[in-house]
């Protein structure tokens, strides 16, 4: 094969590959699709008529209450998950984080030889029960910034009993506070489901009764005569005349 056939094969395969380049440039210039302004794929969701709003949590009790019925030895359970970073014995050197032994009242970020974040050293106080049952609870939450990454107790009354528990390690363990105990009328109430009258004034509901010293004194009637039938005599009333008898004249 000469040169000039070699020649005509090649431009008709470079015209070719020419053609299908332009009709796929043609192509795509006309049915390119518009892309979407935000990525994804949207869900047509219809929302029932009526349905009911979602149920607000249930609001915690005071702590005062859960540490009415703590139990130290579930407290001492529930922190071993603290002994990685932290020791319970007096004496005992700190670790990621500081000893714990006399933690209830003790002063925040005193403990000697550990290096506290300004999360907590800009707290100050002392660590009362509210604050370590807030710390205890979410410690990010409570003191952001906090070097501590436990992500906390989410159970109150396992909250109480850890508390309970911390409260041991001192040598003067403090009271714990306690709710104050209902009163026997506010038990009445709530037992009875009202409130009580006050003495002297009748309950509600109830008939007013006659004021003490006062007779209720019945006064009878007049007296109605009585019908008789023909042929029959009436009574004579007291202190009126006799009637005469048929066939004899009154006097």
């Amino acid at each position: 094969m000469d040169s000039f056939e070699v020649n005509k094969v090649l431009g008709a395969v470079l015209f070719t590959c020419l053609v299908l380049l332009a009709l796929n440039i043609a192509a795509g210039a006309l049915f390119t699709p518009e892309p979407p302004k935000k990525p994804g794929y949207e869900v047509a969701a219809q929302e029932e008529a009526g349905a009911a709003p979602a149920a607000a949590p249930a609001a915690e009790e005071p702590i005062e209450q859960a540490l009415a019925n703590a139990d130290p030895k579930r407290g001492q359970q529930a922190a071993r998950v603290c002994q990685t970073c932290h020791t319970f014995e007096k004496g005992a050197p700190n670790k990621i984080g500081p000893n714990l032994w006399g933690a209830v009242g003790r002063k925040k970020a005193t403990e000697g030889g550990f290096a506290y974040s300004d999360a907590v050293k800009s707290k100050g106080g002392e660590w009362t029960v509210e604050d370590l049952n807030k710390f205890l609870a979410n410690p990010r939450g409570y003191a952001p910034g906090t070097k501590m990454s436990f992500a906390g107790l989410q159970r109150e009354n396992q909250r109480a009993d850890v508390i309970a528990y911390l409260n041991t390690l001192s040598d003067n363990p403090k009271p714990l506070p306690t709710a104050a105990a209902p009163s026997g009328q506010e038990k009445g109430q709530a037992q009875g489901g009202g409130q009580a009258a006050p003495q002297g004034q009748p309950a509600p509901g109830a008939k007013p009764s006659p004021p003490r010293g006062e007779a209720q004194s019945q006064v009878p009637g007049p007296a109605q005569p009585q019908a008789t039938s023909p042929g029959q005599s009436q009574a004579p009333q007291p202190g009126s005349p006799p009637s005469p008898a048929p066939g004899q004249k009154s006097e």
